[in-house]
């Protein structure tokens, strides 16, 4: 029954590391003025990944970034655990990028803007030609 009870507990941490993502997220995105009720599930995707990120890496750092395992046949390849963060990382870049939450992603940003003028520095390359 212990083993249940430490689960019960992971799956509690999981839980509060996920509510306490999506209520930053949705809070950065009000303030980013790009919130959205539509992006719930992208939202709910989003803290989900980032949680579980948050957790993997706690374990990475107590594992002593213990990067490389041993194979049977003698050698060393990537740690499981290194390739699950590798591509939580990617996940998250790309949710983060459907939220608006990087500048670069931004509905605002000179690199969507569909032309809507000059950037400030085309403007002034083109005064010097």
């Amino acid at each position: 029954m212990e083993d249940g009870g430490a689960e019960g507990t992971a799956r509690t941490q999981s839980d509060l590391k996920k509510e306490k993502v999506k209520k930053q997220t949705i809070s950065e995105m009000k303030r980013l003025g790009v919130y959205k009720k539509e992006y719930s599930r992208v939202i709910e995707i989003y803290s989900e990944l980032a949680a579980q990120y948050e957790i993997l890496s706690t374990q990475f750092e107590q594992s002593g970034y213990e990067f490389e395992v041993d194979t049977g046949q003698g050698g060393s390849k990537k740690a499981p655990i290194v390739a699950t963060l590798e591509t939580l990382r990617k996940d998250i870049l790309a949710y983060s990028d459907r939220l608006y939450l990087n500048p670069k992603s931004s509905p605002t940003s000179n690199g969507n803007s569909k032309g809507k003028g000059k950037s400030k520095l085309a403007a002034a390359i083109s005064k010097l030609t």
